[in-house]
This record gives C-alpha cells, structure tokens and sequence, in this order.
C-alpha cells in the first residue's frame, strides 16, 4: 500500500477468489455436511435404541432420547437444505466457468480471424478471383491451339485428293493384269446357257440299246 493510501486509509481493492477455488471449497464444504448427516443419522438411531429400551421401565429417560432424537432430525434437515443450496451454488460456478473457458475460447478463435482477415479484401479477393478465372480461360486457349494441327501452304480439296487415289489404285490394278495375262474381270465373256441335252447322254442310251440287242440273241441262241 502507497504512503497516501496508508495516510488516507484507502484500502487496497482484493481480488475476488477464482471460479476454481470457490468450486473447490463448496466441494470441501458437502464433504464435511455429508460426514456431519452420517454422524447425526447415527445418533438418532441410538437415541431410538434407548428410548426402546425405556420404554416400559423408566419413561422419563425414554422420553430424554426420543426429544433428543427430535432434536438432530431438526439439524439433519438444516443440513438437507444447506447441502441443496451449497450443491445450487456449486452447478452455477461450475456453468459459469464453463461459459468463461468457452468464451475464452470464442475470443481467441475470434482474435485469430480477425488476425487472419486483416489484410485481406473482399474487392481484392474478387479481382483476384477473376484473374484467376481469366487466367484459366487464356490456358485453356492455348493448350487448343497448340493442339491444332499446323496448315503449311495452300488448302487442299479432299474431294480431289480421293479422286485421284482410286485413279492411282485403278492404275495399279491395270498393270498387275496385264503383267499377268488375264483379262480384267469386268472384260470377261459370258458363258453360254447350253439349250439342248449333252451329246454324251445321247451315247449313252445308244450303247445301252445295243447290249439289249445282244442279249436277246444270246437268249435265242441258248434255246
């Protein structure tokens, strides 16, 4: 503390105790109601006993432990409600320190965008886009004309050019016959349809008369 807050008497402001250290001391706190019910639970199990025991032979003390008894269920159920609202206040400081450490963590993330996108552009980021686009689009333009092929020269007809290969081919088809010998064979003739019967089945039946001829005289000749 300053010389001034000591003439004064400022008090020096005190930092609240965290988040953490609270949750921790609530959690210490039900541990010690917790063993503080068990003890109770205890007597009054004992003051029951007694009072049992009691009952029939000396009154007034069975009365002293059912009072008593009456008693630590009196504190048992302030220690109910005191553990309900130390277990209320324990659920919102763990929440709260949840939602501290998730928007800690939103802030950062925050933070680095922010980091990341300050020296960007949106106008920047669409030119840059569309140099790219035109970039591509110049490729693409490219790769097709190299792709193409070449024309040296005058235009050739391909009318033309099949004309005069089926004149080559035919020419060459020309000499291979005359090398050989042979007619081409659009120049060969016709062959005759024959209009009557051969000459030869006509001998035929004549040699077949003439051995039944001769049979008829060797059958006249044996009889």
């Amino acid at each position: 503390m300053s010389f001034l807050g000591k003439l004064f008497g400022v008090k020096k402001e005190e930092k609240g105790p965290s988040t953490e250290d609270a949750i921790q001391k609530l959690r210490s706190t039900e541990e010690m109601l917790i063993k503080k019910q068990e003890f109770l639970e205890k007597k009054i199990e004992q003051e029951i006993a007694i009072a049992k025991k009691n009952g029939t032979t000396n009154k007034r003390a069975a009365m002293q432990a059912l009072k008593r008894k009456k008693r630590y269920e009196q504190q048992l159920a302030q220690i109910d409600g005191t553990m309900l609202t130390i277990e209320q206040q324990r659920e919102a400081l763990e929440g709260a320190n949840t939602n501290t450490a998730v928007l800690t963590t939103m802030k950062t993330a925050a933070d680095a965008l922010k980091s990341a996108h300050q020296n960007m552009n949106v106008d920047d980021v669409h030119n840059m886009m569309d140099d790219i686009a035109e970039s591509q689009d110049l490729s693409k333009e490219i790769s097709e004309a190299i792709s193409n092929p070449v024309a040296f020269g005058t235009d050739v007809d391909e009318d033309e050019l099949q004309k005069e290969l089926e004149e080559l081919e035919q020419e060459e088809l020309d000499k291979e016959l005359l090398n050989t010998g042979k007619t081409p064979v659009t120049d060969l003739p016709t062959p005759a349809v024959p209009t009557s019967e051969p000459s030869g089945r006509g001998k035929a039946k004549s040699k077949v008369e003439e051995d039944d001829d001769d049979m008829k005289e060797l059958a006249n000749w044996a009889s």
